[in-house]
């Protein structure tokens, strides 16, 4: 891989986003935005079953405030929307856990959350690129579950991401290629084709707010795509 991967970034205009939620329930999560707080419970999980609808998956990102009774909030609504099996809902290793039928994603020091990961067989384990040893940890984890995040930017923090992607796309675990990059998706998608992944083998998850013609040109592709909406529990 040269120093610098290829192409380069893609504008995009305010039209682009978040077109596949409704009007009204989008104005009122880009409030909650706005001003700097994360939407209700009942607004994340509405604004999941929109995007389900429209063949995304998606991960629940809870804030570090959120009260206590979160998790089972959302479990429970998840539950009831038939959401369960689309979502993964983005935890600290050491705080609480939701309910056992609502997929996890594990965040945190990598000793407690790989210690906690070897306890929940089913759980997605949260890797930053650029954190040291990196590579080493995604080929230890490379037959699990593993969201590839990274924390840094620029030329060392890009070949820090294809290093461990790399790694990643040639072992057999489900794997989540957190990325907008068009430079990264495009080497993402030749590193899945050396190992012979087909498109449903991997997915991409993208933060609310990404271009949504980008989704829809993966979806189209077979490729799986989940979207992160935070949230801070609670009624609108």
């Amino acid at each position: 891989m040269g120093a610098a991967l290829p192409g380069g970034r893609t504008a995009h205009t305010r039209a682009h986003y978040g077109s596949d939620v409704p009007a009204v329930l989008r104005s009122r999560l880009s409030s909650a935005w706005a001003g700097s707080r994360a939407p209700s419970a009942e607004d994340a999980v509405r604004a999941a079953g929109d995007l389900v609808a429209a063949g995304r998956r998606v991960a629940l990102e809870p804030r570090s405030a959120a009260p206590a009774g979160l998790l089972p909030e959302l479990a429970g609504r998840l539950t009831a929307a038939g959401l369960g099996a689309f979502s993964e809902v983005t935890v600290p290793a050491g705080g609480p856990m939701p309910p056992s039928d609502v997929a996890v994603a594990l965040t945190g020091p990598a000793g407690d959350v790989d210690r906690l990961a070897a306890l929940l067989p089913g759980a997605r384990v949260v890797v930053d690129a650029t954190a040291p040893g990196a590579a080493d940890r995604c080929r230890r984890l490379a037959g699990g579950r593993v969201r590839l995040v990274s924390s840094g930017r620029g030329a060392a923090a890009d070949l820090a991401f294809v290093r461990c992607l790399t790694v990643l796309l040639a072992g057999d675990g489900e794997h989540a290629v957190a990325t907008t990059d068009p430079r990264i998706i495009a080497v993402t998608g030749e590193r899945a084709a050396w190992n012979g992944r087909p498109p449903e083998s991997w997915e991409y998850v993208m933060p609310w707010g990404a271009p949504t013609e980008e989704q829809h040109r993966l979806v189209a592709a077979g490729h799986p795509v989940r979207v992160q909406v935070s949230v801070a529990g609670g009624r609108a």
